[in-house]
């Protein structure tokens, strides 16, 4: 049967062969300038045992075309075509800086074909890589995204990065230090310091750093002695806090002050754009002159996790003390009971006078 022009054609190699079947697809014509014939320019799609399993290579490539030179893509030829389509999904600069950290600690792969590289070579370039276990990780991950556009797109009959093992990184146990009596003391006493009233509603509250950070003006109840907020979790977003009495006088101080700044938020970076809420960075760097003038030795979230256990010390209700600070509560009965009323919330919050 005469093939359509253009289609290909298939063909037996001479000798004895494993796979002697040719299917090989026209990609043009080239003209002997001398002679002033042509002839096919073609290129093989395979090799079979069998004229059938050629004929049928032949027809599944015309029905569906694929790039025949991904037998010689390298590590870094997939690189650059995977990268270019999955940077654009990516919402920040930040992620792509990650992966390309990542990708600069595969030197040794980056001129192997795609098809020859193995699992061994993948766990070697990790093993040698003079980083840490975080980066390490993100390699692994690198090649879990490649291999699969790689397996989508045929440059692979095997994803190899699901065989290669994890990097398994070593959970830094935080230590979290509560402040003393005589350190909340000393903080009382320098009230006027930049900052440390944030520091102390962060004490009486619980709140993240973060959460008060971008804590809003319009979720501050100063008549109902209560504010709403939170992040992380779905236990703690929109979560209601009472405002403890002792810093109350506090709160209602950054409240005007924010009102005559026409700005939205409770706290505000007063070195930049109006109107705008304190970073995390920022947060920190004014943590850090405090930790310094005082010579005091905390985390920022060491105010969070003093405000937990001054509640443990005066017995607060376990269940309200979770739903002020975030936690889930997992008792299937108590999780039923949702709604705590602002006086039970108060009450055990008044349980600390100091």
């Amino acid at each position: 049967m005469k093939l359509p022009n253009g289609f290909g054609s298939v063909y037996k190699l001479s000798g004895k062969r494993r796979n002697p079947w040719v299917a090989a697809k026209t990609f043009g014509w080239e003209l002997n300038e001398k002679t002033g014939k042509t002839k096919q320019v073609q290129k093989p799609i395979g090799y079979y045992s069998t004229r059938q399993e050629a004929m049928a290579a032949l027809v599944n490539y015309n029905e569906n075309p694929y790039d025949l030179n991904v037998e010689r893509m390298t590590f870094s030829d997939v690189y650059e075509k995977w990268s270019d389509v999955h940077f654009q999904t990516l919402a920040n600069d930040s992620s792509k800086r990650t992966i390309i950290s990542a990708y600069s600690h595969c030197k040794q792969l980056y001129n192997m074909p795609m098809r020859d590289i193995r699992v061994n070579h993948l766990e070697q370039t990790i093993k040698n890589a003079t980083v840490g276990d975080a980066t390490k990780s993100r390699m692994k991950s690198l090649f879990n995204l490649m291999y699969k556009y790689a397996m989508k797109h045929e440059i692979v009959d095997k994803d190899y990065a699901q065989l290669c093992d994890s990097v398994k990184i070593q959970k830094s146990k935080i230590v979290r230090t509560p402040f003393s009596d005589d350190e909340i003391k000393l903080l009382w006493d320098n009230i006027d310091f930049p900052f440390v009233d944030m520091v102390l509603i962060g004490i009486y509250s619980g709140w993240r750093p973060q959460e008060l950070s971008v804590l809003k003006i319009e979720n501050v109840d100063l008549d109902n002695m209560i504010y709403t907020g939170g992040l992380k979790t779905d236990a703690g977003k929109n979560r209601i806090v009472p405002i403890h009495p002792l810093v109350f006088d506090l709160v209602k101080k950054n409240y005007d002050k924010a009102i005559s700044m026409n700005s939205n938020y409770l706290f505000n970076d007063e070195n930049g754009q109006q109107g705008t809420f304190l970073t995390y960075d920022k947060y920190r760097g004014r943590w850090k002159k405090i930790m310094n003038r005082f010579n005091m030795d905390h985390k920022p979230h060491d105010t969070r996790h003093t405000f937990i256990t001054k509640a443990k010390a005066v017995n607060m209700n376990e269940y309200i003390l979770k739903t002020i600070v975030g936690h889930a509560i997992n008792d299937i009965t108590e999780e039923t009971y949702t709604h705590r009323t602002l006086d039970e919330l108060k009450k055990e919050m008044c349980k600390i006078t100091s």
